[in-house]
């Protein structure tokens, strides 16, 4: 971080542009952290990808699943990949608000430039008690901290809620991944006091113009939509942040085959069967040629079968066979 913890909202404001990926955490295939992959991963989103920024440990790199050593391993690796290249914002929060300070104060320690913490969610609690978690670890700590308000959580926070965890000196940014609506609401009660995003790329062009929203934040998109000849999402993102609208339209509009299968294999597991897609999500990631391996417990694998079909589906949108060549 290269703020003070008086400044964090102010270099949020600053920081966050363009396309932040939320990665995986890939693992080996006896389960054990793949560290030469995940480093070889994160040169790719970097150097070939050119990623404005990358989210690690978050839902999408299973942080339930990682032992505490294993998450601190991991952004002491992000961070180091990414030093001179982007910006990195890791997911800190545990269940234990002491632990969840622990990670936090070793995130800001290696050198992360931000972290983002997930709506606690064990045992339940009321609102209040919502603010005082956030405001323990807040108080504790000195890096810029970004609201989690997942849609994987039991329970949403209220836009009258984040509304007051945004008063916290050193909160500077939330990403919701619920509704727009929701959206809307959080952005009328403390939109200027700090940064929202929404993870739908779908709306994300929308976002841009009517909402005045400049960081795609926290979604794997940026990593399976483009690769090394594949660079339609930042060419429209990068139209539409200089106000270029309709020419970004027309581009965004061609990633739509794309937005299909993104639907078919991951959106729809949540929506129908309330099943992180974390699988299809890595299966995805490693026919395009980045380290992947299994998920851990409770989840449970992609069947051949399904992976043979997502294959044909990336192959026919032809996203599968430049990418071979980019990683």
């Amino acid at each position: 971080m290269n703020y003070r913890k008086s400044e964090a909202k102010q270099a949020a404001r600053a920081q966050f542009r363009g396309l932040w990926a939320a990665i995986t955490t890939p693992f080996t295939p006896d389960g054990e952290l793949d560290e030469a992959g995940l480093r070889r991963n994160m040169r790719h989103f970097t150097d070939v990808l050119q990623v404005d920024g990358v989210f690690c440990t978050g839902n999408m790199g299973e942080f339930w699943a990682l032992t505490t050593a294993e998450r601190r391993r991991v952004v002491e690796a992000v961070v180091e990949e990414a030093r001179g290249k982007c910006l990195t914002i890791a997911q800190t929060a545990h269940h234990a608000a002491h632990e969840t300070v622990e990670l936090t104060r070793h995130a800001q320690e290696v050198g992360a430039d931000y972290v983002a913490l997930i709506n606690p969610y064990y045992p339940a609690m009321d609102e209040a008690a919502i603010y005082e978690w956030f405001a323990f670890v807040a108080a504790r700590v000195d890096i810029g901290i970004w609201m989690f308000d997942s849609e994987y959580s039991p329970f949403s926070m209220s836009p009258e809620l984040i509304a007051r965890v945004a008063e916290l000196e050193n909160v500077c940014g939330i990403k919701i991944g619920g509704s727009l609506e929701h959206y809307a609401a959080v952005e009328r009660l403390c939109g200027d006091r700090i940064v929202l995003s929404h993870p739908s790329e779908r709306a994300w062009l929308t976002l841009m113009r009517d909402h005045g929203q400049r960081a795609y934040m926290s979604s794997a998109t940026p990593f399976l939509f483009q690769t090394a000849t594949e660079h339609r999402l930042r060419e429209y993102t990068e139209l539409g942040l200089a106000g270029r609208f309709e020419e970004a339209a027309r581009i965004a509009a061609e990633l739509e085959p794309y937005r299909e299968l993104q639907e078919r294999w991951l959106a729809r597991w949540w929506r129908e069967q309330r099943v992180i897609p974390i699988a299809y999500l890595k299966a995805w990631t490693e026919l395009l040629g980045l380290a992947a391996g299994p998920v851990r417990l409770p989840l449970r694998e992609i069947a051949p079968a399904e992976r043979e079909a997502m294959r044909a589906d990336l192959e026919r949108v032809g996203l599968l066979a430049p990418a071979a060549a980019g990683v």
